[in-house]
């Protein structure tokens, strides 16, 4: 069972043994939505199961008489990308053929910003037998794996299983609650221009909650694409948290998506699970109500 990362060798050995294994293309373009499935067609290792972030790693919403966008009533976080209920996830598992007995593998071309919201969605709803792909579709195809632009015949239904969570999931409302307990560390990981409030591409405010460490999570991988040494990413992280209990830190973006490798690096790094804020700061400044921070 793999549960971390796995490599091109290692999955092509998977693969000739005929192993209980899906594979899962989470390729997307965060400035182009529809590009991902694009890519997906264009070149996939084969049997890989599309797994787009708008359209089966979120929920869907639903829009308002005024034109407004909201999440459903049974979401389990807001933001840009809210998550959908733990039910609706493995419904959608279910639809794709996925079973509990079985090892994902999921991958991205984008040097796993979005395979690891997939890898965590999986953690979450109980299944541990799932691995990021380690440098990706590169890195695959490098090691000299196949891919392709065929069409993948549809998988018979299964009945994908709910477990306890293996990952913490944390709400606006538990963020909100800590922030002055000195018992909660946020780690924002996105870009130090937004972090700062100097811009603000995607969100209607600029900055960042306030008492969050910035580690920006284009930091956890080298110019191959694949996750950086364990005994790199632990020192840094020492460094950041500069004193600061490790169990206490809960990860966040923008979204909750770019998050993830962050969160992913800590284990490497030989660290426990961490938390995650799902919601992000797009949830959190949609309220004016909360504070926000500018600046280093």
């Amino acid at each position: 069972m793999y549960t971390l990362l796995i490599t091109a060798e290692q999955l092509g050995a998977l693969q000739s043994e005929d192993a209980r294994l899906m594979v899962f293309d989470c390729s997307f373009e965060l400035a182009n939505p529809a590009a991902g499935a694009e890519q997906y067609r264009k070149a996939h290792i084969p049997g890989a199961v599309h797994a787009d972030l708008d359209t089966a790693l979120s929920d869907p919403g639903v829009v308002g008489a005024d034109g407004s966008h909201r999440p459903h009533a049974d979401a389990a976080s807001g933001g840009r990308h809210p998550l959908p209920s733990r039910e609706k996830f493995a419904m959608w598992l279910s639809s794709v053929g996925f079973a509990n007995d079985m090892q994902a593998v999921v991958y991205d071309r984008q040097n796993a910003s979005y395979c690891g919201r997939l890898w965590w969605m999986l953690k979450w709803v109980g299944h541990d037998a799932v691995a990021i792909l380690d440098g990706g579709l590169q890195a695959w195809q490098a090691a000299g794996g196949e891919a392709t632009g065929r069409e993948e015949p549809a998988h018979f239904q299964s009945n994908f299983r709910l477990g306890p969570p293996l990952r913490r999931l944390v709400g606006t409302g538990e963020v909100l609650a800590a922030l002055e307990t000195g018992r909660q560390t946020l780690v924002d990981a996105r870009a130090p221009a937004r972090f700062r409030g100097e811009t603000e591409p995607f969100d209607p405010v600029a900055g960042h909650i306030p008492g969050a460490l910035n580690r920006p999570s284009t930091r956890n991988v080298g110019p191959d694409g694949k996750f950086r040494p364990a005994a790199e990413l632990r020192t840094e992280f020492e460094q950041l948290l500069q004193g600061r209990e490790p169990a206490g830190v809960v990860h966040h973006c923008g979204s909750g998506v770019s998050a993830v490798p962050n969160l992913v690096a800590m284990e490497l790094a030989g660290f426990a699970p961490t938390g995650l804020y799902a919601g992000s700061w797009s949830e959190w400044c949609r309220d004016p109500a909360r504070p926000v921070a500018r600046g280093g």
